[in-house]
């Protein structure tokens, strides 16, 4: 019963470069999920996911860009390094990062490369070291 008040807790945003897959993975799990609408700019993507803390999952290297993205204008961001082909690696992968991470505050203001067998997790810069 305690592990659904975490699931509760966490909140998605799927890009649109993910795979369908994925979003039944954590519907499944009872997590909350919502699909970026396509042609969404990657700057609405980010206010979304800060206002509504949601962490964006995607395969957009652009999220991992410290002058474009800032732990002050997103939230937080798993990137996505597995081929969306590997359906089942990707979903193990997905699997091995919330068995780690239970909380909003295990995502908050994080980059997580999530790749087969391993997770890379580092913090967002800030928007006061990026600027020069």
């Amino acid at each position: 019963m305690l592990q659904s008040t975490f699931h509760s807790k966490l909140k998605f945003l799927l890009d649109e470069n993910v795979k369908k897959r994925v979003e039944i993975f954590l519907k499944e799990k009872r997590y909350d999920v919502k699909y970026a609408p396509k042609g969404t700019k990657d700057t609405e993507l980010a206010a979304l996911t800060k206002k509504e803390q949601r962490i964006l999952v995607t395969n957009d290297n652009d999220f991992a860009d410290p002058e474009l993205f800032t732990k002050e204008n997103i939230f937080s961001v798993v990137l996505l390094g597995i081929p969306q082909d590997k359906s089942e690696e990707l979903i193990k992968a997905c699997a091995s990062l919330l068995k780690e991470k239970t909380l909003v505050e295990h995502f908050a203001g994080l980059l997580i490369e999530v790749k087969i067998g391993s997770l890379e997790t580092s913090p967002l810069a800030s928007s006061l070291s990026v600027k020069k």
